[in-house]
């Protein structure tokens, strides 16, 4: 009896493994799974830590390049502000040299003048010494006139005494009289307007170089400033191609996951196109369709690609075309020939295998648009669009326009 008792224990321990499984194992199998969800958990937290640190990066870096492009606008206002007045001083200058230029040559024109009247007052200084001599005998006519006039009130008493010879002799020296006026008037004249003219023309020509000077140095932050502005626009290209590059790494996780959630046929589908599943009497026909239906299913989870028949990525006619193509079948890669590749089948006589069209009801196949390949139950394999991946999805759409047997 005990043995019997020691039997039924170790059976029903047996079965308690074979069932249940032992605790240890289920714990370890729980804190594996835990220990994925901690993970995958921190594993988000950190893309969208780095996501967010990458985002602000941008909006940093927006900002800095806003105001340096502010900035680089102020300055460029003020550099052409600068080049206007300095243009303007630059003429002024140019003004000045013409007015320098006249008035050089109106003083070299008064010089003339000047020597003429002392050419005059000679001729009349000796006019009036050639009378006195006649006179009184006594005037040496070969003295300077400056040594005459130099000798002050004895040569206005002389002079007194020479007004008095007659009107001949009064009217010599009225001669002498006006030019010694107009020779001091005319070198006034000559000496202020000369210093007059060069005296604005330093000035302008100050006033054009300061100018100058200032334009320069605008011209010189200017450039800085738009260096400036190509660093700053470069580490924003820098901080937009981070978020893209992050965008693109966590759309190939999503499309990763996706792939992995439909990555694995689910079990009905394996069973509706595994060979022999087909009606008596269509052996040949449904096992073609079976073998392309069985192909399609193993690329579940590969990604669309726009005009691409695999292997690593597909379109929609690219996933039939090569799937037909594993039963020996060779199809255009192209939705409008493959609707004409075999005779239509009416929806309710569908098998594994056959294909469906989407698009527009026309006698023009350029109007279909999609295909997928029927799996049963109303299902169909099909690769999407751009951005997805190949899946499982269900038949019936508005745009369902119906079915062929490739043939």
């Amino acid at each position: 009896m005990p043995l019997h008792r020691s039997m039924l224990i170790a059976m029903i321990g047996v079965l308690i493994v074979a069932v249940g499984g032992s605790p240890v194992a289920a714990d370890r199998d729980k804190a594996a799974r835990d220990k994925a969800t901690r993970d995958k958990s921190t594993h988000d937290k950190d893309d969208k830590s780095e996501m967010a640190e990458a985002r602000d990066q941008v909006e940093q870096r927006s900002r800095d390049l806003g105001r340096t492009q502010l900035k680089l606008a102020t300055a460029e206002s003020r550099l052409q502000d600068l080049a206007a007045t300095a243009e303007r001083l630059v003429e002024a200058y140019n003004g000045e040299l013409v007015r320098l230029r006249d008035a050089t040559a109106r003083h070299e024109s008064l010089t003339a003048d000047l020597q003429g009247a002392e050419a005059q007052v000679e001729v009349a200084r000796r006019q009036v010494a050639a009378i006195a001599a006649d006179t009184y005998g006594t005037l040496d006519v070969n003295r300077p006139f400056v040594a005459v006039v130099g000798e002050g009130a004895d040569f206005l008493r002389r002079a007194s005494l020479l007004s008095q010879i007659g009107d001949e002799q009064s009217a010599t020296m009225k001669k002498l009289h006006d030019s010694q006026q107009v020779h001091a008037i005319l070198q006034a004249q000559a000496a202020s307007a000369l210093r007059e003219r060069q005296s604005a023309a330093n000035e302008a020509e100050r006033l054009k170089e300061a100018a100058a000077k200032a334009v320069e140095e605008q011209l010189k932050e200017t450039k800085a400033i738009k260096k400036e502005q190509a660093t700053l626009e470069e580490r924003l290209d820098a901080a937009r191609s981070k978020v893209e590059r992050i965008q693109r790494e966590r759309e190939a996780k999503r499309l990763a996951a996706s792939a992995l959630r439909v990555g694995s046929a689910p079990k009905w589908a394996r069973a509706a196109v595994a060979p022999g599943a087909a009606a008596p009497g269509a052996v040949s026909a449904s096992a073609m369709g079976g073998v392309a239906a069985r192909w399609a299913l193993d690329q579940l989870g590969k990604p669309y690609v726009w005009a691409a028949d695999g292997p690593a990525g597909f379109d929609c006619s690219g996933l039939s075309m090569r799937a037909w193509q594993q039963a020996g079948v060779n199809l255009d890669h192209w939705t409008g020939t493959q609707w004409t590749s075999g005779p239509h089948v009416p929806l309710g006589e569908l098998r594994p295998g056959d294909l469906l069209f989407f698009g527009r009801v026309s006698d023009d196949p350029g109007t279909i648009h999609h295909v997928g390949i029927f799996i049963g139950r109303g299902q169909m394999v099909h690769a999407p669009q751009t951005g997805d991946v190949v899946r499982i999805a269900s038949m019936w759409r508005r745009d369902l326009v119906g079915a062929t047997r490739p043939a």
